[in-house]
C-alpha cells in the first residue's frame, strides 16, 4: 500500500479479504450490539430506580435550580401523553419568594385547626410548579357544522386530570433522576390561587407542586402486593 487512504468500499473490501482485520471488525458490530443491549437495559433499570426511589419531599435546602436543569425537567413534562394530543396542560412556573409565600399561605389542613405539612416546603423550595389544565380539551370531540366541543365519555371533562397527572409524574420523576425532590399538593383555596395568578375560567388548577434540592430523606413506605390490586381477565367477585 502506498499510504494514501482508502475509500470507504475498498476499505470494506480490505477488511473482508484481511482474515485477522475481518475478525477483528466482526468482534467491533458484535461488542456495539452488545453495548447497545447495555444501554437500554440500564435505560430501563434508571426508570425503574427512579419509580421506586422517588419521595415525597417536605423539607428542601434554599439553593436555586438552574434555568437549564430546569428546562430538562419540563422538556419531560412536555413529552407526556394525552387525550389525542390535545396537550391540555398548562404550568405557572414560581420562583418569586413572596408568590411562593403567598402560595403557602392558601393551603389547607384536613384537620380542623391543623396546619399543612407542606407549607413551609413551599416557602424553602426554588420553585413551584403550579398544574392546570385548559379545560374542553382533554376528553373532547369535535361535532356538527359549527365544531362544537362536546364531551367523549361519560367522565365529562374530568379527563384532563388524568391527562395533568401523566405530566406531573414525568416531572416528579425526571426531577428524582437530577437528584431534585417534589411533593404534590392538592388541599389549597383554590379561588385565591386563581385569583392570585390571574387564571382565566376556561383554565383549571389540578395542582400545585415544590420543586427542590431535598434537605431530608424519607423511609420508604409499603405498598400494596401486586395480588391485592391486580386482578386477571375480571374484578373478583
Amino acid at each position: 500500500m502506498n499510504g494514501k487512504r482508502l475509500p470507504l468500499k475498498n476499505q470494506e473490501h480490505a477488511i473482508l479479504d484481511d482474515e485477522p482485520r475481518r475478525r477483528d471488525f466482526a468482534n467491533k458490530l458484535q461488542n456495539a450490539a452488545c453495548q447497545d443491549k447495555i444501554n437500554k437495559e440500564a435505560i430501563t433499570v434508571d426508570v425503574m430506580q427512579a419509580i421506586k426511589e422517588r419521595r415525597s419531599i417536605r423539607k428542601y435546602r434554599p439553593q436555586p435550580i438552574s434555568e437549564e436543569t430546569l428546562n430538562t425537567i419540563l422538556e419531560a413534562a412536555r413529552w407526556a401523553p394525552s387525550w389525542a394530543n390535545t396537550q391540555c396542560r398548562r404550568l405557572i412556573v414560581v420562583r418569586d419568594p413572596e408568590t411562593k409565600t403567598k402560595l403557602a399561605d392558601t393551603l389547607r389542613s384536613s384537620k380542623p385547626g391543623g396546619k399543612n405539612s407542606a407549607t413551609e416546603a413551599m416557602r424553602q423550595a426554588p420553585v413551584v410548579i403550579v398544574a392546570c389544565a385548559e379545560r374542553a380539551l382533554s376528553g373532547f370531540y369535535k361535532s356538527g357544522e359549527d365544531q362544537q366541543r362536546l364531551p367523549s365519555t361519560e367522565k365529562g371533562e374530568w379527563w384532563y386530570m388524568f391527562d395533568v397527572g401523566l405530566v406531573m409524574q414525568n416531572i416528579t420523576l425526571a426531577a428524582h433522576t437530577l437528584g431534585l425532590g417534589t411533593v404534590h399538593i392538592g388541599l389549597f383555596d383554590v379561588s385565591e390561587v386563581t385569583r392570585m395568578l390571574g387564571i382565566p375560567n376556561n383554565v383549571a388548577i389540578v395542582e400545585l407542586l415544590v420543586l427542590g434540592w431535598p434537605d431530608e430523606t424519607p423511609a420508604t413506605r409499603p405498598r400494596k402486593e401486586l395480588s391485592e390490586f391486580v386482578f386477571s381477565e375480571k374484578y373478583p367477585a
